[in-house]
Parts: structure tokens; C-alpha cells; sequence
């Protein structure tokens, strides 16, 4: 159940960028690492102008591109005490690449954008076709009053 706005049930998506995980790859699996600078930035641009689109139409909330590296894993351990490890580990979990927040109105919108989300150009300008990892916002059902 998402919120209502001009008569319509919004529900907010995550679409998530992998640097690896989720099924193979369909395109070209280099990592953006091995692109070149030009390449870097007609994949950017097209993220900017993607991002840009849904602004206009009010669907896009949020967006973040994340480095490969750095971060940790914390969790609490009493007191002043929060244990904090060296990971992320890249040999066993996925690394995010980054992340957009779209607030649409059925569950076919999101995956229509994920799929041309997944399109943006790659090594030598050719669309990725990467796998984006689509889920809904979890959204409480607001009190019953009587």
C-alpha cells in the first residue's frame, strides 16, 4: 500500500546497481574501472539526463553513485562499543555500484524504468544491459481510527 496522490497509490522503488552479484551479465562484464574516462562519462551523462527525465515527471526521489571502495559492516555490542569489521568483503557479498529511488504508480512502471535504466552505454559506448535489482519501499498501512 503506498501513498495517494491525484487519485493514484504511489509506491516508492529501489533500483539497485550491482558492481557484481544477481544473474550473469548480458553485455559486456568489464567493470567501469577498466573503462575509459570518456566512456565513464557517457555512462554518467546518460545516469544525469535518465535522473533529469524523471524529475519532470515527478518520479525520481532520490539517486547515489557509491565507491567500490571503503565501508564497513557495524552492528551494536553494548555501550560505546560498536564493533566495526574491514569489509565490505568483495569475495562474498555484492557490492552496490549505486542506487535511484523512483516513486511511481504500479509495480510495471518501476520495471519498465529498470529496464532502460539497464540500457545506459558502456565500454564503447554499447548498452550495458545490466541486471538492476527493483524493490518496493515496505509501507504500513496507516491506523484504522474508530
Amino acid at each position: 500500500m503506498g501513498r495517494e496522490a491525484n487519485g493514484r497509490t504511489i509506491v516508492k522503488y529501489l533500483l539497485l546497481k550491482h558492481y557484481r552479484g544477481g544473474p550473469a551479465p548480458v553485455g559486456d562484464p568489464t567493470s567501469i574501472d577498466e573503462w575509459t574516462p570518456a566512456e565513464v562519462d557517457a555512462h554518467m551523462r546518460y545516469m544525469c539526463d535518465f535522473s533529469a527525465r524523471l524529475e519532470k515527471t515527478g518520479e525520481f526521489v532520490d539517486g547515489q553513485a557509491l565507491a567500490p571502495e571503503g565501508g564497513a559492516f557495524v552492528r551494536y555490542d553494548g555501550e560505546g562499543r560498536p564493533p566495526v569489521t574491514d569489509g565490505p568483503f568483495a569475495e562474498t557479498k555484492d557490492l552496490i555500484a549505486g542506487w535511484m529511488v523512483i516513486d511511481v504508480e504500479s509495480w510495471e512502471r518501476a520495471v519498465e524504468l529498470a529496464g532502460e535504466l539497464s540500457a545506459a552505454p558502456g565500454r564503447g559506448g554499447e548498452p550495458l544491459y545490466e541486471w538492476l535489482e527493483v524493490r518496493p519501499f515496505l509501507t504500513v498501512a496507516p491506523p484504522v481510527t474508530g
